[in-house]
């Protein structure tokens, strides 16, 4: 039995559903918004007699398939229509929304800024607001734990739709809090409700949750590639394999050209304590990974101490070392004259002091301003 009930099973087990009967509502969702044992959000609704009148899908699609980056089409479920909101469109239509009288988003996120999820749920309120229909939430946990903060803090300069707000990487919030904050914090003016989750602590992890893990996209395999997704995920920023096209994204890191046993020992004169680095050759494959097919020398990534482990900063450190190792072959991505890396990380400063050997400095900008944070936030908190 679950420790945990998610904010989709309150809002059926405690009847908040037969509010809505009768009631023209849109949902935000994707697979993640399942009851274990019962079914899906939308199916489940319509079975109580609320008319569903539009879904809107984020990245990956309805099923949750769609690889990373891939734009997809409008389509529709039993006869509803369904919303792509990746791709040209990524704001629910506001002409749409108008015709509702409610707005329901259930979406399993990983607690990462850069993760499109909360992009999605960002403009989700935002068109709500613009056309006076209320949003109700039904919450998740956060896999991360909500007690854990990780910046750097998003420079308003580089806010795009992997970066949607002023928040750290790991940001510690549950959807409905983020909503809360979003919709203050950027004066959406929308009505915003959050079924809570039923016995959700913060510094709970996924695991302990007694819920069952949906994988929330295709990379997200686990927990473990959740966890070190806020770290890891960096690399999609520079020119070495993040592990995407293997069994294990997010855990091992690779290149053909790497050094790896190098790599292994200047990462152990650092004394890394949290996770332990396994030499290890692996082959990605798939459409749009990097080096598919090719033969990868890299590290897979061992987790000794998830409490105290950072992944933001391990993931810098590892850069640093293999920029070192190799000047003439490792790069950080650029594109159209920006560099992705900056919109992950979320602050210019981290990849110039990269550039040039200051290991120490990147490492300081990503605690700056967490501390005002998390005073900050107080007031969305919903969980102890």
């Amino acid at each position: 039995m679950s420790v945990v009930r998610s904010g989709l099973q309150v809002f059926f087990d405690d009847g908040y559903v037969s509010d809505f009967k009768g009631k023209r509502v849109g949902v935000v969702t994707n697979h993640s918004g399942y009851y274990p044992g019962r079914g899906h959000l939308i199916d489940l609704l319509i079975e109580s007699g609320v008319n569903v009148e539009a879904i809107f899908t984020p990245e990956h699609g309805l099923r949750g398939l769609i690889p990373a980056g891939e734009s997809y089409s409008d389509e529709s479920y039993r006869g509803i229509p369904v919303y792509s909101l990746y791709g040209p469109r990524r704001k629910p239509p506001v002409d749409i929304i108008r015709e509702l009288n409610t707005v329901i988003y259930s979406i399993q996120d990983v607690g990462v800024r850069f993760y499109t999820y909360i992009s999605t749920l960002f403009y989700t309120i935002e068109a709500a607001g613009e056309a006076g229909v209320k949003v109700i939430v039904l919450d998740n946990p956060n896999p991360l734990t909500g007690s854990i903060i990780e910046g750097p803090i998003l420079e308003p300069t580089l806010r795009s739709f992997i970066g949607i707000w002023s928040i750290p990487i790991r940001y510690g919030l549950t959807a409905g809090e983020l909503a809360r904050l979003f919709n203050d914090e950027a004066n959406l003016k929308a009505e915003v409700e959050v079924i809570r989750l039923n016995g959700w602590r913060r510094r709970m992890w996924f695991d302990e949750t007694g819920l069952p893990w949906v994988k929330p996209s295709p990379a997200i395999v686990d927990l473990n590639s959740a966890l070190m997704y806020p770290g890891i995920g960096l690399f999609e920023g520079t020119n070495v394999n993040e592990g995407r096209g293997t069994s294990k994204p997010f855990r091992v890191i690779g290149a053909p050209w790497l050094n790896n046993v190098k790599l292994i020992d200047e990462a152990s004169s650092l004394g890394l304590r949290d996770v332990e680095l396994m030499p290890i050759e692996y082959k990605p494959m798939g459409t749009g990974v990097k080096y598919n097919g090719e033969e990868c020398r890299g590290v897979e990534l061992i987790v000794r101490n998830r409490e105290s482990l950072r992944p933001v900063k391990l993931a810098l450190t590892l850069i640093h070392l293999i920029s070192r190792i190799h000047p003439g072959e490792f790069k950080f991505l650029e594109h159209n004259g920006a560099y992705h890396f900056d919109y992950l990380v979320g602050n210019r400063g981290v990849r110039e002091r990269l550039m040039n050997g200051n290991l120490d400095e990147a490492l300081s900008i990503v605690d700056d301003g967490v501390s005002e944070y998390v005073r900050g936030i107080g007031g969305y908190l919903l969980y102890d």
